[in-house]
């Protein structure tokens, strides 16, 4: 047993991720799930720290353990981000679309997840959805003014953008 309550370890193993000290930080979690496996947040961090060192691979049975375990909101909404960026850049897109599509079901206000979601879509080529996604989340989101004068007309256009109109 380690220095401190199990909240404190984890607060210190994200510390160490958080200083670039990325293979502590996945060494202390590791030690830390010994010894409470069914704790999700740990699992959760282990994966975020495997992703941070760019072991996208080994982050995945971390995140799907802390998914299933139960993490809190928060935590669960970057769970099936992580878990579906970490499938996305492994070109495992079909797997990534179904990450986010549920966690975008369970979280539907959640933008980043659309964000991901989009790119995804256009790593399987499906650039139209894509675009469709992008320029409703930058009508809604933008505070820009400029972009702001147009938003009806980027979102009237935002799922026709191959339609020719024709006089």
């Amino acid at each position: 047993m380690g220095v401190g309550s199990v909240e404190e370890r984890i607060e210190q193993g994200v510390q160490l991720r958080d200083r670039g000290d990325i293979q502590a930080s996945i060494e202390l979690f590791n030690m830390l799930i010994e010894e409470e496996p069914r704790n999700a947040s740990i699992h959760y961090q282990c994966a975020w720290s495997h992703d941070a060192l760019g072991k996208e691979r080994e982050a995945i049975p971390y995140y799907e353990k802390a998914i299933t375990l139960g993490l809190n909101e928060l935590d669960l909404q970057g769970a099936y981000l992580g878990l579906g960026s970490t499938y996305r850049t492994l070109g495992e897109y079909e797997i990534a679309k179904q990450v986010l599509l549920n966690g975008m079901e369970r979280f539907p206000d959640h933008n980043a997840l659309k964000l991901f979601y989009s790119m995804t879509l256009h790593n399987s080529k499906e650039h139209g959805e894509a675009m469709e996604i992008l320029l409703n989340l930058l009508a809604e989101t933008s505070a820009d003014k400029t972009i702001q004068s147009y938003r009806k007309a980027i979102e009237f256009y935002a799922g026709q953008l191959d339609k020719v109109w024709e006089q």
